[in-house]
């Protein structure tokens, strides 16, 4: 012993790193154990409340603009709600089988508002025919664009380009797909912040804090804090409605803090099924399809990202590049479903779904199966689906907050398969998170000043195609790090166990891990007829 009253030496286990883990440990039930019905049950709703932020958001920009209103707009959404029901549970069955919600993607509203700004729809005088002509033209847009991730996917082209994916690459392409939103997050928590202030600090407290200072014998606070949380703020906001507190604000104001006037309950009807082609035949242009494809494209590397975080959360193995292949071949198919509905987007992994998976330690795919039988039925039953979609949206970008970050540190926790004293690996991280937030700062800056993106020809479609890529972050961070990752010292046996390539080796085949075959492996024996490899 040391004297003096001197500190001890620290014991030899005291000094070792934490170690490397496969599977994220302490995750509470996983994506094959199922909770107990009632429970999976509760946590399927809260899914489905939490994945009406995005299938809100779109509609209620992209509609006005089209010349639709309420009664559209209700249409509209409820059409995206029932696809991506029925997408969530084609993932979750025969795609990755992961637990990934489907839902809209913000990639494609951009090529869609160049639809709706293109000349020919223009000089149509009646607002509801402008808004099923260009509706028509988003779906035949839609309906070409889908064909690059059906191909990419089911061909085994994008199995091959995941291959060389490694955890350093991956780093930042996962991060960026949760903190590139950012601009969704306390944006829309200020566009109300009497709202959207309250529902955070609650949020942080019921999952964070009050788990440790009250002791139940099941964790009820942490994993239903959303439900509990959006309850209480919801209920707050219609008193501050009710009792007269918005009368003389401003109308934006009014729109983002009232319960009332979002205009999607009126315009609701009380049961209507959507149906393919429900505004027409699709119309087809070309330039507008190559631009779509593109950010059809773009959107398929974002959810690649997505798709690796959530196998993080659900306490799965990595997904192997075939299974990811398949999850992307049926995600086009979903935009093609969604294109063929008429939903006037895209297909694309819910981000903030993903997050709480995290939030609620929950990675079980029943429960997303259950969200998804909830998205279905309140599509059709119109009038209860927009009670819930009439939460007001500043109360969503509070939980964006912190869903959103729970994903950015998904990313960042596959550093730990990667040697961080390694100056390679500084490199690669630094130069393209940087790249991966500069250069969309850059093209979104340029846009919200000029009214168009940096590259403005005649051809919208080609200005597209440039724009819309290097406006995502997630796309330009990932571009940039697997280039980089695959071409600087791609020899190197030292570089190759600093990037961490080795550690995903055993689930780049699906056969040569047996967990890939419990976590990822086809319902009904479908693997006879479908084999992964």
């Amino acid at each position: 012993m040391a004297g003096g009253g001197a500190a001890p030496p620290p014991k030899q286990e005291e000094l070792q790193p934490h170690q490397v883990k496969d599977q994220l440990p302490s995750v509470s039930y996983c994506i094959t154990s199922p909770p107990p019905w009632p429970e999976a049950v509760i946590l399927g709703f809260q899914h489905y409340i939490v994945m009406l932020g995005t299938s809100v958001i779109i509609p209620s920009a992209l509609v006005p603009q089209m010349g639709g209103g309420n009664d559209e707009k209700a249409r509209v959404i409820q059409t995206l709600l029932f696809v991506a029901g029925i997408n969530t549970l084609c993932q979750s069955f025969f795609g990755t089988r992961l637990p990934a919600v489907m839902g809209g993607s913000y990639t494609v509203v951009a090529p869609t508002i160049s639809i709706i700004l293109a000349g020919r729809y223009s000089n149509e005088a009646d607002p509801h025919e402008k808004f099923l002509r260009t509706m028509r033209g988003t779906q035949g847009a839609l309906i070409i664009a889908s064909t690059i991730q059906i191909i990419l996917g089911f061909s085994g082209l994008w199995r091959n380009v995941v291959r060389f994916l490694s955890p350093l690459s991956a780093v930042p392409l996962i991060s960026l797909a949760g903190f590139g939103l950012y601009e969704l997050g306390f944006p829309g928590v200020a566009k109300c912040v009497e709202i959207g202030l309250p529902e955070i600090i609650l949020l942080l407290v019921f999952s964070q804090y009050l788990p440790h200072v009250i002791h139940v014998a099941k964790p009820v606070f942490d994993r239903f804090a959303v439900i509990f949380t959006i309850a209480i703020v919801w209920l707050y906001a219609y008193i501050l409605t009710a009792s007269g507190a918005y009368k003389n604000a401003r109308p934006k104001t009014q729109v983002h803090c009232r319960v009332d006037r979002s205009g999607i309950i009126s315009g609701a009807p009380w049961i209507r099924v959507p149906f393919p082609f429900q505004w027409g035949a699709p119309t087809f242009d070309a330039g507008e399809s190559f631009a779509m494809m593109m950010a059809s494209f773009v959107a398929l590397v974002e959810s690649t990202g997505t798709f690796i975080a959530v196998s993080r959360y659900a306490s799965a193995t990595m997904i192997p590049p075939s299974v990811l292949g398949r999850g992307i071949g049926w995600q086009g198919i979903g935009t093609l479903i969604g294109a063929f509905f008429g939903t006037a987007n895209g297909t694309a992994v819910s981000v903030e779904n993903a997050g709480l998976l995290a939030l609620t330690h929950v990675g079980s795919r029943r429960v997303v199966q259950i969200s998804a039988g909830f998205m279905i039925f309140f599509s059709i039953l119109g009038k209860f689906g927009a009670i819930f979609a009439s939460i007001p949206l500043p109360i969503f970008a509070a939980l964006y907050c912190i869903f959103f970050a729970y994903i950015g540190a998904c990313g960042l926790s596959f550093l730990q398969f990667c040697n961080l004293n390694s100056f390679r690996t500084k490199f690669i991280v630094g130069f393209s998170f940087f790249m991966g937030l500069s250069v969309p700062q850059y093209f979104n800056e340029y846009t919200s000043v000029a009214g168009y993106g940096p590259v403005h020809t005649g051809a919208r479609w080609f200005n597209d195609m440039i724009n819309v890529p290097f406006s995502s972050k997630p796309f330009v961070a990932g571009l940039v790090a697997y280039f980089l990752d695959n071409t600087i010292q791609r020899r190197d046996n030292g570089a190759r166990r600093d990037r961490g390539y080795h550690w995903w080796d055993k689930f780049r085949s699906f056969k040569t891990d047996t967990r890939s075959e419990e976590f990822y492996s086809l319902p009904f024996n479908l693997n006879k007829f479908f084999p992964s490899v």
